[in-house]
């Protein structure tokens, strides 16, 4: 039994490609991204890969991403909060060299509290450069 993940669902593509560095974009939720693989750059049609920062004292807004899985790696900064849950009750602490994945519809809150941007390394099964994301202005104020 073939793995359908691994099948290529786009025929056309059939030769590697390299992506130089592009502009950068604020999403919704107010990271920075800066896309590199992507449905609009390379044709893909399940990854996204990029960099995505939070700039030193900033947080994101409220939200979740319905479809899709995010995987980041903390490349550089002192530390974030990361809240998660449905009245996002939990919150972990991320620094650089560590992992962390938000799995679909997780609602979460990034709070970058240092005097240094954090500069992560993403990954998502959503090719889109500009993700789905659904805001959650109800949860806004619960982080302190």
């Amino acid at each position: 039994m073939k793995n359908e993940a691994t099948q290529p669902k786009n025929p056309q593509v059939s030769t590697a490609k390299v992506v130089r560095g592009s502009g950068s974009h604020v999403a919704e939720q107010g990271s920075v991204y800066r896309s590199g693989v992507s449905a609009e750059s390379v044709g893909s049609t399940m990854l996204w890969l990029g960099t995505i920062s939070l700039p030193a004292g900033r947080r994101t807004r409220a939200h979740r991403h319905e479809g899709h899985e995010t995987a980041l790696l903390m490349t550089a900064g002192q530390e974030i909060e990361i809240w998660s849950g449905s009245k996002l009750e939990q919150c972990e602490l991320v620094h650089a060299g560590d992992y962390l994945f938000i799995p679909a519809g997780v609602p979460h809150v990034a709070v970058n509290r240092s005097t240094e941007n954090a500069e992560f390394l993403g990954a998502r099964n959503d090719p889109a450069a500009n993700e789905s994301v659904v805001l959650m202005p109800e949860l806004d104020n619960i982080v302190p």
